[in-house]
């Protein structure tokens, strides 16, 4: 048999790059997702100060969304598999989830806004809101597939997400906060909320035009056919069970980033933040400052991180990053048993220490995402050429509804294990007295469940069997059946 190898891939044409300012339009994705998730971030004022929600039951009702987000991204994927048009689907799909999210932010934040109306109206609007978001965030994530197969260029579309995945929240919580806030007062009130809808709706309209111009040279319809013998076959739950019970690495990757997720999910608890910087540090400036100083070496990791997959494949690069997540984070337990804590927010060498341990650690971890959000791709490709059916959005939307029930726990875990430490009437707060339970398990929740999740995630990838070669034959056998399918048609 012939030796498959990467060069011999791109003799043959078996791999298609996309241009580079294709994926860095795609990237403009952070436009839209990032604005719109700066500006749900203030659904709680909405709620409370347009339609006289109280506080409570505010929080009921994000949950019960949050439940429902994770239910329709599946059903998505039945959507996606039947909008077929001559401009393609992605688009289509994109422009009108843009458009649903629009009008029902538009009309929960400023048009039916402090106009008398209530509960009823408020969760109509957000539920909306659910439906087009979905529609939106689910289709982008189905395009990696179509730019690019080239196993060194799918993980810089990942480094271009990054960029925008930072750069987009930060900058608009300067204008929002320093600029238009104090323009209303300094006060989340009617006004505000309007002004900061409407330039948040501006900003992902932009995002959306540039999305669709970088995708338009992939987004027709010959890139979405199948290879089954039944050309005409419709996606049905049989194909969703099927990606779940038979794809292996799918299997692989779904203990992997769900463990790895619920662990990051917990960490990123305003709780256990207290916890670290509040109460075992004595400083919580010092983690608003680490949040600043982390965003250029994420980036630069993340352009590292993408040229390592690119050169070992994203299957041991996920292995490679994952062990050195958990040696950082044991070096991170061990420096902080053995000295006073407190030391670190006095702006001496221990506090250098920290800051340069943790910039490692998160510079690992953005390792791991860039593989991991190219895998996914990798995935997606194993499907079509295991079944001869392309169906990103089942890959997709499936691993999102696991992902999101799994990690809906992590707020009863980080509760519940500062209740075990003494907090079971108040929450913690900066300046409460250090004891060595409230230490311990500061460390645990921090470190220590982060650790248990690359444990998990080293064993999956142990049995997973989709190497950097097993991709080359993977690409080679796609390729043979489109060129039998346009041999037939």
């Amino acid at each position: 048999m012939e030796n498959l190898n990467v060069n011999n891939s791109d003799k043959n044409n078996v791999y298609h790059k996309a241009k580079t300012w294709q994926i860095i339009l795609f990237a403009c994705n952070g436009l839209v997702g990032m604005s719109i998730y700066s500006l749900i971030g203030l659904a709680s004022y909405s709620a409370n100060v347009g339609y006289g929600i109280a506080t409570v039951a505010v929080g009921g009702i994000l949950t019960f969304t949050r439940i429902l987000d994770a239910i329709t991204d599946p059903l998505l994927a039945f959507v996606y598999d039947r909008v077929n048009t001559r401009w393609g689907k992605i688009r289509i799909l994109i422009i009108a989830g843009w458009i649903i999210e629009a009008i029902a932010l538009f009309c929960m934040f400023s048009g039916f806004s402090s106009k008398g109306h209530g509960l009823i109206t408020f969760v109509t609007f957000y539920i909306l809101y659910v439906i087009g978001y979905t529609m939106t965030n689910m289709t982008a994530l189905t395009v990696p597939n179509l730019l690019t197969n080239d196993p060194k260029q799918r993980p810089t579309i990942g480094v271009w997400q990054t960029v925008f995945n930072y750069l987009v929240p930060i900058t608009l919580s300067i204008v929002l906060n320093v600029v238009l806030l104090p323009k209303f007062g300094g006060t989340y009130n009617q006004g505000y909320l309007s002004a900061a809808c409407i330039l948040t709706i501006a900003v992902s309209a932009l995002g959306v035009l540039l999305v669709c111009i970088g995708v338009s040279e992939y987004d027709k319809p010959e890139n979405f056919k199948n290879y089954t013998a039944n050309k005409e076959e419709k996606l049905s739950l049989k194909d969703m069970i099927s990606a779940i019970k038979e794809n292996k690495p799918f299997q692989c990757y779904i203990v992997a980033a769900a463990s790895d997720k619920i662990a990051q999910q917990v960490a990123s608890q305003s709780i256990v933040g207290t916890l670290l910087a509040g109460i075992v540090i004595g400083n919580m400036g010092l983690s608003t400052i680490l949040n600043m100083v982390a965003i250029l070496p994420a980036i630069l990791f993340a352009v590292f991180g993408a040229r390592y997959a690119g050169k070992h494949g994203n299957k041991e690069s996920i292995t490679t990053w994952t062990w050195a997540c958990m040696g950082i984070s044991a070096g991170l337990i061990a420096f902080f048993g053995v000295i006073d804590p407190h030391h670190i927010a006095t702006f001496g060498p221990m506090m250098v220490i920290y800051v340069v341990l943790t910039l490692l650690l998160n510079g690992a971890k953005m390792c791991v995402t860039t593989a991991g959000s190219a895998f996914v791709s990798d995935l997606i490709d194993y499907e079509l050429d295991r079944t001869g059916k392309f169906i990103p959005a089942v890959m997709t939307g499936t691993y999102s509804l696991i992902d999101k029930i799994v990690t809906a726990f992590s707020a009863v875990i980080a509760t519940g294990a500062v209740a075990l430490v003494g907090y079971t009437q108040t929450l913690p707060q900066p300046g409460d007295p250090l004891t060595r339970p409230i230490f311990w398990m500061t460390m645990f929740l921090q470190y220590g469940l982060a650790m248990i999740g690359w444990i998990c995630t080293i064993v999956a990838m142990r049995k997973c069997d989709l190497t950097k070669e097993e991709m080359v034959k993977v690409q080679h056998r796609i390729s043979e059946k489109k060129k039998a399918a346009k041999e037939c048609a």
